[in-house]
């Protein structure tokens, strides 16, 4: 059993069923088409894509999330396909996405910089990439975050890994970790939307 599987395994959705904000202001206006979610977790951001009309695969390490990400998906009456896989592993169909997201995928800088080669090849041609992580600011906050430096998203080298996107949201904010629960305190954060270039 891993880490992940520990967290999830308990009926709360411990992220909560909401989806992210970052998420929702950047797919209001997209055409709905084939959406990969990489790290997906328990299901609310890969349901709200398919409540839109998107035709939504989440990947997740934890069998305990992806358990919970189908019964989220039955509660709303939505389809979901699942794929029970660490990111390591998993490979990207080539030219098949229109949308790709990724967020709070704590993963070591050469795996995200490989997974990232493969997000820009697996998107279409007008394809979008939606990204939200803890940026190096994170470390200011304790007992939030990946322990391990090496797994916060610093802008430039986001940038970098996504050679042959157009960004369209670039940034490192500083935000409150939920808004309707503002006694969570705040989080730093690298947000990122990019076009992959027709």
């Amino acid at each position: 059993m891993t880490k992940w599987d520990d967290k999830y395994n308990t009926e709360e959705y411990i992220f909560g069923t909401r989806p992210n904000r970052f998420l929702v202001e950047c797919v209001s206006g997209l055409t709905p088409g084939n959406a990969l979610s990489l790290g997906e977790g328990e299901g609310r951001n890969a349901i709200y894509l398919a409540g839109l009309g998107f035709e939504v695969t989440a990947v997740d390490l934890s069998v305990y999330a992806i358990k919970k990400a189908q019964r989220l998906a039955q509660q709303n009456g939505q389809t979901l396909t699942t794929l029970h896989s660490d990111l390591n592993d998993y490979v990207i169909a080539p030219g098949q996405w229109d949308v790709v997201l990724c967020f709070f995928v704590h993963i070591l800088p050469e795996e995200r910089a490989r997974m990232h080669r493969q997000v820009v090849k697996g998107l279409r041609p007008g394809g979008v990439y939606i990204l939200e992580g803890f940026s190096p600011d994170q470390l200011k906050y304790a007992k939030r975050g990946p322990d391990n430096p090496g797994q916060l998203y610093d802008l430039q080298t986001i940038r970098d890994e996504l050679t042959g996107l157009e960004f369209t949201i670039s940034r490192q904010i500083e935000r409150l970790l939920d808004d309707s629960e503002p006694e969570q305190g705040v989080c730093a954060v690298t947000q990122v939307m990019a076009v992959k270039q027709l």
